[in-house]
């Protein structure tokens, strides 16, 4: 793990939690002492009917709130859809755009991905870009190309560097108890360090945080976040027990 800049672990709690599942939230933010917030941010992504909830809870604790997704407009004729400005009002820090359970299962195109993470980006909330390949594609030996070509197509042109964050998350990884290799993670990471820096320059690609996710828990975090160019995880199942969750946001002390 990098030294600068400063790891984030972010817990993606899916469609699952809710007004009393917020109790975990409580005792993560019990946890999340003086010391700990010094070396990492922690962040929770929990549904949008909790979201307000969440950030009211977590008022005090150092813990962000982010939301899972948001549209690429401002407001109108968008029935059932969540606008990045109503996720800021409700406290919300950050939104994630890109997972790969939207690109799959609601068709996400990668400048979809791009307009909504400008949209975060406009209202002042960070934009958690994921990214990520197949089991195919990494089998072919294209999991390096795919993954350059989503980040390209998926971060805004117009992009402010200290609003992004990128998650690698391999497809295959996600919820199967199925990890890379440290030298498989390494390499991805190093690749999408290295654009970043063509990008934004050497300075300001170099903070850019990238996460890694893909069944990442207490028994696999430490070895993961010690990896160059690893400056955090984004967590699924694991987030939604604080037990789970702080266990991964200790590996880092």
């Amino acid at each position: 793990m990098s030294q600068h800049p400063k790891p984030l672990i972010a817990g993606n709690w899916k469609m699952n939690g809710m007004r009393a599942n917020l109790s975990e939230l409580g005792i993560m933010g019990a946890h999340f002492t003086p010391e700990l917030r010094k070396i990492t941010d922690l962040m929770i992504c929990p549904p949008f009917p909790v979201l307000g909830l969440a950030a009211e809870m977590a008022r005090g604790t150092g813990i962000h709130i982010g939301a899972q997704d948001c549209h690429e407009k401002y407001s109108g004729a968008h029935t059932g859809d969540v606008s990045a400005n109503m996720i800021f009002d409700a406290g919300a820090t950050a939104v994630i755009v890109g997972h790969s359970e939207r690109r799959i299962d609601h068709k996400e195109r990668d400048t979809t991905i791009a307009s909504k993470a400008q949209a975060a980006m406009d209202v002042g909330l960070q934009a958690i870009v994921c990214i990520g390949e197949t089991k195919t594609e990494r089998d072919a030996g294209r999991a390096i190309s795919v993954v350059r070509r989503q980040l390209k197509a998926s971060v805004p042109a117009q992009a402010d560097p200290q609003k992004l964050v990128i998650a690698y998350e391999p497809v295959w990884a996600i919820g199967t108890s199925l990890t890379p290799t440290n030298a498989d993670i390494l390499e991805v990471h190093a690749a999408i360090r290295a654009d970043l820096k063509r990008v934004f320059g050497k300075t300001a690609g170099s903070e850019v945080r990238i996460l890694y996710g893909g069944s990442v828990k207490p028994n696999n975090a430490r070895e993961i976040l010690a990896l160059d160019h690893v400056n955090g995880a984004l967590v699924g199942g694991a987030s939604l027990k604080a037990a789970d969750f702080m266990a991964i946001a200790t590996a880092l002390a």
